[in-house]
């Protein structure tokens, strides 16, 4: 019994106060916005808002990140709806019994047939159906025009105010596609041993877990829990505990023939720039230099860098240097460049770690 009323219950954590009021104070926005645009067109709809936009800005700004709430789903489900609905309404004769809940029946039956053929799933758009089947006046049936204004500009409106207020507040959306970081046919490293993007989606077709999570944000997740996984294996070690602390670094002023020659000298393929009080001002990269003006110094060669305290765990140093972004990671402490860990300081450290568990396995088995 106590099984079946947890089941009954919450099903999901508590939102952030943060999120809540992103959420909601887009959603308000983007309905604000989107009805006094289509307000103003000539000829525009009126109403301006239907119902389901209520819905739909609920997916796009409430979990920007569900297939559901993605940009094709929201207009090609809606519109594909808002046809079949229409459809529906002229098909069936209004003399007959029940007549408006037949065409309700066919058009929400119709429209999810029509959004799985179109890959383009979006609950919204059955309430869309089911809206125009109980609101259609039998003495003025809506045209397939209908489906253009309010649906299909409304939706577009609504996808267009989503990209724009995600994007400023941080969020990603459209959801991430999956893509190679150096722009090639091949996964990301980290994938080429494991799960690849048709793998995760066989998964998820499996679990039937489709609708509600896309295949990278999948691959994200487990590539997260496995670098929580990589460095609890690895003891709690910090960078403070691997990084380089006898760093060779550039003075803001450094020359390009300056910067040339420390590259060959040591071998690197990154060199941070720091000025006279030791902060950090930024990473040059061996292949910024190629072709380069010669009147050039550090300060223009040097790109902004994602930095980590001392006292950060493997688990935020892995991604960084996995994902091809950097090759080195600066760790700063006061803004001070203290150290440095680079993919070589961390392949050395795993490469450490087999050795020491394959030595462990074979003192450990029997003569």
């Amino acid at each position: 019994m106590n099984r079946i009323l947890r089941g009954l219950g919450p099903a999901m954590p508590r939102p952030g106060a943060g999120d809540i009021l992103r959420a909601a104070l887009g959603a308000g926005l983007a309905l604000l916005l989107t009805g006094l645009l289509l307000g103003q067109l000539p000829g525009g709809p009126v109403p301006a808002l239907i119902a389901p936009f209520g819905a739909s800005v609920f997916l796009i700004f409430a979990v920007p990140s569900s297939p559901l709430a993605q940009p094709w789903s929201v207009v090609a489900g809606s519109v594909v709806s808002a046809l079949v609905a229409v459809a529906a309404v002229h098909a069936v004769p209004q003399g007959l019994p029940a007549a408006q809940l037949l065409a309700a029946g066919l058009a929400v039956c119709g429209a999810i047939l029509m959004m799985a053929l179109f890959r383009a799933m979006h609950p919204p758009a059955g309430a869309l159906a089911l809206l125009i089947a109980l609101t259609a006046d039998p003495a003025a049936l809506p045209g397939p025009l209908y489906a253009l204004s309010p649906v299909a500009d409304g939706a577009v409106l609504l996808v267009i105010c989503g990209l724009v207020w995600n994007r400023l507040t941080g969020r990603v959306y459209p959801f991430r596609q999956s893509a190679s970081p150096h722009g090639t046919a091949d996964p990301a490293a980290e994938r080429r041993l494991g799960l690849r993007a048709e793998d995760l989606q066989t998964i998820l077709t499996r679990l039937r877990l489709s609708p509600n999570l896309g295949p990278e944000d999948l691959g994200r997740a487990l590539e997260a829990a496995e670098a929580e996984a990589t460095a609890r294996h690895l003891g709690g070690l910090t960078a403070a505990d691997v990084m380089s602390r006898d760093v060779i670094a550039m003075s803001p002023g450094a020359s390009e023939h300056e910067i040339a020659l420390a590259f060959r000298r040591h071998g690197f393929n990154t060199l941070p720039v720091r000025d006279a009080a030791g902060h950090f001002l930024g990473i040059i990269q061996d292949r910024d230099l190629i072709e380069a003006d010669p009147s050039l110094t550090a300060t223009d060669f040097a790109q902004p860098a994602v930095a980590l305290p001392p006292t950060a765990g493997l688990v935020d140093l892995l991604p960084l240097l996995s994902d091809g972004h950097q090759q080195s990671v600066p760790i700063v402490e006061g803004g001070l460049l203290t150290g440095i860990v680079t993919r070589s300081d961390l392949i050395t450290l795993l490469a450490a770690k087999i050795r020491s568990q394959d030595q462990d396995m074979t003192l450990s088995r029997p003569a």
